[in-house]
């Protein structure tokens, strides 16, 4: 089978992936093989490719967006049948008995599994994972349209959930990629005042298009104080920005699993009057399952960029120069 691995972390326009020929992987245990249609492209790849997370196994396969079908059963694997529809998503796996597993925080487990980190990913024509983790998809949404909602997506409604804004609340979203477009969009269904700040006309307009009230540059001044808000972007220097933009008991959530050093916080202009400043750890399988159901009654879809398996190092090349809005999707038919 064909599989772009990580042959050794680098910049991205020094091809830091390799497409590989492959044997076919054997589901073990509790594991399903599943014949992958389509994976999103997510910048936690990106940071993959480039070091800035560190492979935990050699020539990993990258991509935990991952669409398919069902194909093989390993031993004891029963909570799927062949041909079923699934997604495969960043959290490939738990202890199950650590103090925060136990006590429903998942997402904190203290020696957790993650799909193209630790595990091989979707960025080939097949992967296995542990059927426990594996998601089923609403009927409703198709192959490309549910792909960047399994990382971007899950994410992103953790990250609106920790930043806490009440019903027709005021929301600041900083950066607009594939995770924030999705959030935008249940934001504006749940009835909230969104305002956008990033940059490169591609994302502004199609955060206009999508409903937001506003939309400025990354460190122009809020319209309104924000009841909170949501950086999306990788940038530390933004957390100071988006801090002074909150109003009075107000939450900042940080939703990248990498983000550049923070500045100086200075305590009376960003944080005093009771602003909160927490950051997103992977999501749990509720988290998932909910934002599905969301999702699918809200109509909720993704502005998606095909590219075939093959280009992959291209679309993630053109994800670091920021060359489309929304999210792109390998093909993998």
């Amino acid at each position: 089978m064909r599989a772009w691995v990580v042959e050794g972390p680098a910049p991205i326009d020094e091809h830091p992936l390799r497409l590989v020929d492959r044997d076919q992987p054997e589901p073990g245990p509790h594991q399903v093989r599943v014949r992958i249609s389509c994976c999103g492209v997510c910048r936690t790849d990106l940071h993959l490719a480039e070091g800035d997370l560190p492979p935990r196994r050699p020539r990993v396969v990258p991509g935990h967006e991952v669409v398919g079908t069902v194909e093989a059963l390993g031993p004891q694997a029963s909570r799927f049948g062949l041909g079923d529809r699934v997604g495969v998503p960043w959290l490939g796996g738990t202890d199950g008995t650590c103090r925060f597993c136990r006590d429903g925080h998942e997402n904190l487990c203290l020696a957790p599994t993650f799909t193209g980190w630790d595990v091989d990913g979707g960025y080939a024509d097949a992967c296995v994972a542990h059927e426990a983790f594996v998601l089923r998809l609403p009927d409703g949404i198709t192959d490309e349209q549910a792909a960047p909602l399994l990382c971007a997506g899950i994410i992103g409604y953790r990250a609106l959930r920790l930043a806490d804004v009440p019903p027709g609340g005021r929301l600041g979203i900083y950066g607009f990629g594939g995770s924030a477009h999705l959030t935008a969009q249940l934001a504006v269904k749940l009835g909230m005042r969104v305002h956008v700040f990033t940059r490169g006309e591609p994302h502004r307009k199609l955060a206009a298009e999508l409903g937001a009230d506003s939309v400025g540059g990354p460190a122009d001044p809020s319209p309104e104080p924000l009841d909170g808000a949501i950086l999306f972007a990788p940038a530390g220097d933004l957390v100071p920005v988006a801090l002074r933009a909150l109003d009075r008991g107000g939450s900042l959530a940080v939703a990248g699993i990498w983000l550049s050093d923070i500045p100086v916080l200075h305590y009376t202009d960003e944080l005093f009057l009771e602003r909160q400043l927490r950051s997103v750890t992977a999501n749990t399988r509720r988290d998932a399952t909910e934002f599905l159901r969301l999702a699918e009654r809200t109509g909720i879809r993704a502005r998606t960029v095909s590219y075939p398996l093959e280009q992959a190092d291209r679309a993630l090349a053109d994800l670091a120069a920021g060359r489309y809005a929304g999210a792109a999707v390998l093909d993998t038919t």
